[in-house]
Formats: C-alpha cells, sequence, structure tokens
C-alpha cells in the first residue's frame, strides 16, 4: 500500500493517558460542549459525549485491538493479513501476518494517520 502522507490536524484533539502507567489510549476530539472520541488508529469511536462518558469509553477501549488480527486492501484490491506494529500520528507501521513463521520473509506496509476503515478492517 502506498503510504500518501496525509496528515490530520490534531492539535485540538486532548491526549488520555491510563492513570497506572500513563499509556496513551487515544484522544477526546472537542466539538461544540462535547468530545468525540479518536483512537490510536485516527478513528472516530464515538457520537459527541460528555467529557466522563468519553474518559470511560476510552478506558474501556483500551489498546488491546492493536494487537488483534486485521486486513490491509492493498493497491491490487485483495485483502492482506496485517498485524499493526507501530502506530502514531505522523505513521502506522503493518507487517504481513506471519503466524509467527521465523522462516517467512518480512514484508512491512506504512500507511497514513488516520487509518481509513475502508483500507484497514479486523480481519474475519
Amino acid at each position: 500500500m502506498a503510504w500518501n502522507g496525509a496528515t490530520v490536524d490534531t492539535t485540538a484533539w486532548i491526549e488520555h493517558r491510563r492513570g497506572l502507567d500513563g499509556e496513551l489510549l487515544g484522544w477526546m476530539r472537542p466539538e461544540g460542549d462535547a468530545f468525540v472520541v479518536i483512537d490510536l488508529l485516527g478513528r472516530e469511536r464515538t457520537e459527541a459525549l460528555d467529557w466522563l462518558a468519553a474518559e470511560e469509553f476510552l478506558e474501556e477501549l483500551g489498546i488491546g485491538y492493536l494487537a488483534d488480527k486485521y486486513e490491509l486492501k492493498l493497491e491490487t484490491g485483495q485483502w492482506q493479513p496485517v498485524r499493526i506494529i507501530e502506530v502514531s500520528t505522523a505513521v502506522i507501521s503493518l507487517k504481513q501476518e506471519d503466524c509467527g513463521d521465523m522462516t517467512a520473509p518480512s514484508v512491512y506496509y506504512r500507511a497514513s494517520f488516520p487509518m481509513d476503515e475502508r483500507e484497514l478492517r479486523p480481519a474475519a
């Protein structure tokens, strides 16, 4: 997948970190008097919520979804099984799923943040 280098203005987003270890869980984007929850892939996860509900949503969401299996839509239109290996507001790094096979070639992909839901989906 070609990395398009698109950027999103995140300056108004408010970080939410887990209390115990300070791990970034996502952001809350102000919308009027409320907040829309944004996950670490840059995806909107909620409609506008009050502050407390947005924080609670992020706490419940956690970061476990980053370890899930995903499928990446390639330029050919085919879906490739992948794992997320790194996320930031600059780039999302993915690795072709190899099911732990140490002899399999390592194939990496880079995607822009936010990750478009039409290009990365949970594996079935």
